[in-house]
């Protein structure tokens, strides 16, 4: 199964990630280069620093110089993410290029790739309530609370997957299709964000 393996995948880019903990360690896709499963590693290693970087910069005694700069890496990351997106999507556009979609074929809400990418965050909020279901710093009450959200997450991520495994089925049997488009962060554009094209006058 599609997710299945993806779940398999995320897991291991998030435990390989936490084997230095550090957001400027390299990357080191196992994976080969071209194939879905090196697509999806690369997804959630850029979603598992910017993760992390999110946490550094809610730091309350951040450098007001160092959170600027963080904040732009992270506007970075998520451009570099929504490229992973559309990198995905390509793959299984090419995938099915074959599929001729029924007549009464329906276009789902969104494509399999921004699906997946929920499920990508899902494996990490997934990790992260799970290390704190074990932490000995705090009472009984916390880990507690921890294990009934991290209940709430698993079976989210369930579910999750079994509707991405059902789109997909849809997509190679033509009952729906896939219609991509290039996301636009218009905020990193220097023509669509008023800020950056004022500076110009």
């Amino acid at each position: 199964m599609f997710t299945e393996n993806a779940n398999r995948i995320f897991n291991r880019s998030i435990e390989d990630y936490h084997r230095w903990d550090d957001v400027d360690h390299p990357i080191e896709n196992p994976y080969e280069p071209g194939t879905i499963d090196h697509l999806l590693y690369h997804k959630n290693w850029i979603d598992t620093v910017q993760w992390h970087l999110e946490d550094i910069i809610r730091d309350p005694a951040i450098d007001p110089v160092e959170a600027l700069r963080i904040k732009r890496r992270i506007d970075k990351s998520n451009q570099d993410r929504t490229d992973m997106v559309e990198y995905i999507d390509s793959y299984l556009l090419d995938k099915y290029r074959d599929v001729r979609p029924a007549a009464d074929a329906r276009l789902n809400t969104e494509t399999p790739a921004w699906a997946i990418d929920r499920l990508s965050i899902l494996a990490l909020k997934i990790y992260h309530m799970a290390r704190e279901t074990e932490r000995t710093d705090v009472d009984e009450a916390h880990r507690e609370a921890c294990r009934r959200k991290l209940e709430v997450l698993l079976t989210q991520q369930k579910d999750l997957s079994r509707a991405i495994e059902e789109l997909i089925e849809d997509i190679e049997a033509g009952r729906k299709y896939m219609k991509t488009y290039k996301q636009m962060k218009m905020y990193n554009d220097p023509s669509l964000n008023p800020v950056l094209y004022g500076q110009k006058k």
